[in-house]
C-alpha cells in the first residue's frame, strides 16, 4: 500500500501538469471567457491588466509552478468561471457526485449478483439466454443515451420522477425531495455499469461450479442452492471485486455524462465550465479529483482481495 501511495504522487503531478499543457493549447482565451460579452467593451488595456491579475501573462510552465505552489501550501486557487475559491466549488458539488456515484456503484453491484448468479445457475436456460443478450446490448449503449431514455419514457410518457435536478423548483433540500430525484439517475448509472459486471460474475461462477470444494459439497449431498451460494458464489466474487477496481475510471465517466443529462449539482458542471473557460485553477483540481478517485479504487479493490482470500499476498 505503501509502494501505490508513493506512486500515486507522481502520477498526480504529470496528470496536473498535462491538464496545464492541454488548457494552454486550447482554442479558449480564458480572458475572453472571464468578460464574457463585456469583452466587446473592454479596452486593450483593461483586457492586458485582466490577463495580468490572472497570472496569464506568463508561460505555461511559470503558471504550473505558482498553482503547485499553492497547491503545496494549501491554496487551491480561485476560479475564474465562479468567481469562488476553488477548496469551496469543489466542497458544494463533490458530496453530490460522490452520493451519485456511490449509489449507482452500489445498484450496479446488486444487479449484478442478482442476474450474474441467476443466469450461471440456470445456464443455457431462457433467463441465462435474457441476461447474457441484453448484457451485451446495454454494454454498447452510452450513459446518456440510456439517461435520455430513461427521461423519455419514466419522466415524460409515465411521470414516475423528476426529470432533473436535485429538488423540485423553489422545494428545499430535505431527504424525501434528493431521495426522488436521486432515484433515476442512480438508476441510470447503475444499469450502464452494470453489463461488464453481470457478465463477468455470470463466468466467474460458471468457472467456480466446475472446481474441486463445489464437488466435494455436492457429493455430501449438500443441497444446490447451498452449493451455489456458499461454496461457489464466494470465490467467484474474489475476481468481481478486482473488475470493480478497473470499472473506477468508467465510473468517473459515466457519473459526469448522468450529472449533466440530468443537471445534478455535482462536478460534471463544474467540469464543463472549467473546461470551456480554460479555468486552470479548478480544471486542474477536479481532474485530479478524479484521477484520484481511480487510484485509490484500484488499491482498494486489491487490498480486498488480498484480504478476502488467503492464496493471495501482498507481493502476488
Amino acid at each position: 500500500m505503501l509502494r501505490r501511495l508513493a506512486f500515486s504522487v507522481p502520477v498526480l503531478v504529470l496528470v496536473a501538469f498535462v491538464v496545464f499543457l492541454l488548457a494552454a493549447a486550447s482554442p479558449f482565451d480564458p480572458v475572453y471567457q472571464y468578460y464574457g460579452v463585456e469583452i466587446y467593451n473592454a479596452s486593450a488595456q483593461d483586457v492586458a491588466r485582466v490577463r495580468e491579475q490572472l497570472g496569464l501573462d506568463t508561460g505555461v510552465l511559470a503558471q504550473f509552478w505558482n498553482w503547485a505552489s499553492g497547491v503545496a501550501s494549501g491554496d487551491l486557487g480561485v476560479s475564474r468561471a465562479f468567481r469562488q475559491p476553488v477548496a469551496q466549488v469543489v466542497a458544494e458539488r463533490l458530496p453530490w457526485t460522490m452520493l451519485l456515484a456511490a449509489t449507482g456503484l452500489a445498484l450496479a453491484v446488486v444487479l449484478a449478483l442478482v442476474l450474474g448468479t441467476t443466469a450461471a445457475w440456470r445456464q443455457g436456460g431462457w433467463v441465462d439466454r435474457l441476461v447474457t443478450g441484453l448484457g451485451h446490448v446495454v454494454a454498447g449503449l452510452p450513459p446518456f443515451v440510456l439517461a435520455l431514455l430513461a427521461i423519455a419514457v419514466f419522466s415524460l410518457a409515465l411521470g414516475w420522477f423528476p426529470v432533473a435536478g436535485l429538488t423540485d423548483g423553489g422545494s428545499e433540500v430535505t431527504f424525501g425531495q434528493v431521495a426522488g430525484h436521486l432515484a433515476l439517475p442512480a438508476l441510470v448509472l447503475g444499469v450502464s455499469q452494470a453489463p461488464w459486471l453481470v457478465l463477468h460474475v455470470r463466468q466467474s461462477l460458471l468457472e467456480s461450479l466446475t472446481e474441486d470444494h463445489v464437488t466435494g459439497a455436492r457429493a455430501r449431498g449438500l443441497r444446490e442452492r447451498v452449493v451455489v451460494l456458499r461454496h461457489a458464489l464466494p470465490t467467484a466474487l474474489l475476481p468481481v471485486v478486482t473488475l470493480t477496481g478497473v470499472r473506477i475510471p468508467e465510473l468517473v465517466t459515466g457519473t459526469v455524462l448522468v450529472e449533466e443529462v440530468f443537471s445534478w449539482p455535482g462536478l460534471a458542471g463544474a467540469i464543463v465550465t472549467a473546461a470551456t473557460a480554460v479555468d486552470y485553477p479548478l480544471l486542474a483540481v477536479v481532474t485530479l479529483t478524479a484521477t484520484a478517485a481511480v487510484l485509490l479504487g484500484s488499491l482498494l479493490a486489491d487490498v480486498a482481495v488480498v484480504l478476502l482470500d488467503p492464496r493471495v499476498t501482498a507481493d502476488g
